[in-house]
């Protein structure tokens, strides 16, 4: 049987439909990982908070309403749990080379180390609620409506965070002399 709406999975699971919901975690494990691992940068710490966001997106499967998008309900609770793992730590972590996975061949990762480096140290340097909006944005490309159903604000408090935001970043990259 093909199923191709995450409206009927979720039913299928409210159902009792264990398959159902490893279809979904299927569909949006590497989704979800991405926001994570952009919100925390630390791969062990992205593996937490993506197993934890389904865990509780199973355990509050009711609580889920078909007027909006799953994925966008789905985005909600893992960059809360991102937010959460954050708020937790008690004190800036700062970026260490060490922890960001290298997936690039050494001849493209010499030319964009330095970029990279400081493009991510200003992204980690602002707060979490103006990093979500970049990383809904500009990494997991989500429209101003997703962002703002994921994250249960207005369209305009996500625009305006965003520019806020992007404001931010650039002052942060300007003086670290990359603009």
């Amino acid at each position: 049987m093909h199923i191709d709406t995450d409206i009927e999975l979720v039913r299928q699971c409210r159902n009792g439909d264990g398959h159902a919901f490893e279809l979904l975690i299927g569909k949006y494990e590497k989704p979800i990982y991405n926001a994570a691992f952009r919100m925390l940068r630390d791969t062990s710490d992205a593996e937490d908070a993506t197993q934890t966001a389904f865990m509780k997106a199973f355990e509050k499967l009711d609580s889920y309403k078909p007027e909006y998008r799953f994925y966008s309900w789905l985005y909600r609770i893992v960059i809360n749990e991102s937010i959460n793992l954050l708020n937790g730590r008690h004190q800036s972590t700062e970026l260490d080379e060490e922890r960001i996975p290298d997936r690039h061949t050494p001849e493209i990762s010499a030319g964009q180390s330095q970029l990279n480096t400081t493009m991510q140290a200003a992204l980690m340097a602002i707060s979490p609620d103006y990093r979500a909006v970049i990383v809904m944005k500009h990494f997991l490309e989500c429209s101003y409506l997703e962002i703002s159903e994921a994250l249960d604000i207005p369209e305009k408090t996500v625009k305006s965070r965003l520019f806020t935001a992007r404001r931010l970043l650039r002052d942060r990259l300007a003086d670290s002399g990359l603009l």
